[in-house]
């Protein structure tokens, strides 16, 4: 009994484990079909969605406009560049309104309306000598079909908002949805218009890829990592003078904010943000003082000149004028004034109507530093001319280094001379005779024979043709021919007619040797005289002395820079400064004994003989502390033209600085205080 028991027992156990395990199996078939369930709605039904979702979670950084930095003159207190703030009404589109298969969009009524209620307020509320925005124009700053930017770009619709058209969007802000007032700058220049040409200007950095910088960038941005170097289209960016020398300095970074946005490149939130870096200050060597009484005295002379009779006749073509005022220790450029000018101010917007461009599309290149005419005419000597006599000291020079005579050399001046099979024959300028004559008499005389036949034809006599060469070497050694160094940008160097050959060699050493056969800019000019006054040094032209943060901190202080060194007997120097005191009415009273030589050049304009006048000068003549070129194409002699415009650059520059160390401004205020007191 007991053992049937035990079976029956072990039966019921046997029963409750098949059950028990096949309530196990079912439970584990329900629980796995329901996780292949969801695993195939995830894969085939959400799957999509949730892709789309996870494509969608990207970030796009917007660019916030970089602060540019501010040029000062070298005082470091007057702004020549600066920027101010202004207002601008961005408007980010949330909705796709670009059409769709060729058909405008559903949407195109709502982004209609939009433009007109923003146009009736610009109407309403904008400033009195702004231009109007019609709708069609608003619906073109937005971009609807994002061929100017991608689609979570906030487009720009309008800048430089008045005060009332900023309070009523900021009070209206719900009913323009997408509406964004953006604190930006706009570039202004000192309304003096103080050196323009070498300040520069801006543009948009679209229409400024023809140069090479910007080809660069727009390169670069499309790899970018750094979202504060990547430029917009809108992007203001120097596009010549130092605003385009110094445009990385200048810039700063950009601010981004970072936005995430959808598959269909829409924005959908703000993750954040980071403010733009202003850029550098820069503190310019150029002295507004002596900048502005540089470019008025130009003027006055080309007024002069047109009302007043020099060598019997008038001169109405001395339409320009270039003036180049150079530190002999430092480089730097004190005055760099390229007339007439403009008011860089027309640029406030990138550009420019077609009448404002033939207004100044001969005044607005830099005449120190380029080659341009004054007029369409083809008919007018442009910017860079013949050196005639300043080329002179040079001459001498070559002449005692070559040991084709000495400073005791006499040499007896004719009035006139011949070369080459045809005997040639080359005269002084109005024939004179200038007899027995040393060195230091040749060049205070502006003896032409005398360099024609004891440089010119000497040099050909011991090299032959290759004189030419060895012309061509002293010329590059003077700056003449080759890149000053200046820190401004497109530097043209000059025309080395003495390369020509479809004249002899001889012909061209001998035209050469009077300053006949070789054009050149200001910019040369000025750091070739600087050369004679500091006896060989040639400095590099420097326009910007320091750097500064935002803060005010100095940066980088630029120091002078000798580019090269030419080494000549002592008294080869003193043999030609000696010469360089050419009497010069314009001088009359200069409180400074001062080295100076007057050039006339001659060339042929137009199918024309025309003369320009050239002047250079340093000062004092012992221990001298500034250069100064001048050249006026066409104003005739230069004693009478170019001179008193370097009278009046020396004395401003005495008067901030001092010649002698001792500005004279300081000076007249003690007396004035003085005076004063008694």
């Amino acid at each position: 009994m007991k053992k049937h028991s035990n079976e029956k027992d072990e039966l019921t156990d046997k029963r409750r484990f098949s059950y028990r395990m096949n309530v196990f199996f079912f439970a584990s078939f329900v629980i796995f079909s329901v996780i292949i369930v969801r695993l195939a709605f995830l894969q085939f039904v959400e799957g999509p969605e949730l892709s789309q979702e996870e494509a969608s979670n990207i970030t796009k950084d917007v660019p916030l406009p970089p602060v540019r930095g501010t040029i000062y003159d070298s005082t470091g207190e007057v702004k020549l560049a600066y920027s101010k703030p202004i207002q601008s009404l961005y408007l980010t589109l949330y909705k796709n309104y670009g059409d769709v298969g060729g058909q405008p969009s559903p949407n195109i009524g709502e982004v209609q309306d939009i433009a007109t209620r923003l146009h009736d307020v610009f109407e309403q509320y904008k400033l009195k000598d702004s231009e109007p925005l019609t709708v069609e124009q608003i619906l073109e700053e937005m971009d609807l079909n994002s061929r100017k930017a991608n689609g979570f770009m906030p487009r720009l619709i309008k800048s430089d908002l008045s005060e009332e058209e900023v309070a009523y969007f900021l009070q209206h802000k719900d009913e323009f949805k997408g509406i964004q007032i953006v604190e930006e700058s706009v570039r202004f220049y000192d309304p003096d218009t103080v050196a323009v040409q070498t300040i520069g200007y801006l543009k948009k950095f679209r229409s400024s890829k023809a140069l090479d910088k910007y080809k660069e960038v727009d390169e670069a941005n499309k790899t970018q990592t750094d979202p504060g170097l990547v430029y917009t289209e809108n992007e203001f960016v120097g596009f010549d003078g130092l605003e385009l020398q110094y445009q990385d300095a200048l810039r700063g970074k950009s601010g981004y904010t970072s936005v995430d946005v959808d598959l269909r490149n829409l924005p959908e939130g703000v993750a954040g943000s980071t403010p733009p870096e202003k850029g550098y200050d820069l503190i310019s060597s150029i002295n507004k003082n002596v900048q502005v009484k540089t470019e008025q005295a130009i003027l006055d002379q080309l007024s002069w000149l047109h009302r007043n009779p020099v060598s019997g006749k008038l001169h109405p073509n001395a339409k320009t004028g270039f003036a180049v005022a150079m530190e002999v220790d430092t480089g730097k450029i004190v005055s760099a004034a390229s007339m007439p000018d403009y008011d860089t101010n027309i640029w406030r917007t990138g550009s420019i109507t077609n009448d404002q461009y033939d207004d100044i599309k001969y005044v607005y290149q830099n005449g120190t530093i380029r080659s341009f005419p004054p007029d369409d005419s083809k008919k007018r000597a442009e910017s860079i001319v013949l050196l005639g006599s300043t080329i002179k000291p040079l001459s001498v020079l070559i002449g005692l280094k070559e040991g084709f005579f000495t400073t005791n050399t006499v040499y007896s001046d004719r009035g006139s001379t011949t070369f080459g099979g045809d005997n040639r024959r080359v005269q002084n300028s109005s024939g004179h005779v200038y007899g027995a004559m040393r060195p230091h008499d040749a060049i205070r005389h502006s003896s032409n024979v005398f360099m024609i036949d004891e440089i010119g034809k000497k040099l050909y006599s011991k090299y032959g043709a290759t004189g030419i060469d060895k012309w061509d070497e002293y010329m590059k050694q003077f700056g003449l021919g080759v890149s000053t160094g200046v820190d401004l940008p497109n530097e043209f160097l000059g025309i080395r007619d003495y390369m020509n050959t479809t004249e002899s060699s001889l012909t061209r050493l001998v035209y050469g040797s009077f300053g006949q056969q070789g054009k050149y800019t200001t910019m040369q000019l000025a750091q070739y005289t600087t050369m004679l006054a500091n006896k060989g040094k040639r400095m590099e032209p420097q326009l910007v002395s320091e750097f500064r943060d935002s803060e005010g901190n100095v940066v980088e202080k630029v120091k002078p820079k000798v580019l090269s060194t030419v080494e000549f007997n002592d008294s080869y120097w003193n043999e030609v400064q000696r010469g360089m005191a050419t009497e010069v009415s314009a001088f009359s009273g200069f409180p400074y004994d001062f080295a100076r030589k007057t050039g006339t050049s001659t060339q042929v304009v137009g199918g024309k003989l025309v003369d320009n006048g050239v002047f250079i000068a340093y000062a004092p003549r012992n221990n001298p502390k500034l250069a100064v070129a001048v050249v006026i194409p066409e104003g005739g002699f230069g004693s009478s033209s170019a001179a008193p415009v370097a009278r009046a650059i020396f004395d401003a520059y005495d008067e901030e600085f001092g010649l002698d160390g001792v500005p004279k401004k300081d000076k007249n205020k003690e007396s004035e205080s003085e005076s004063g007191t008694q």
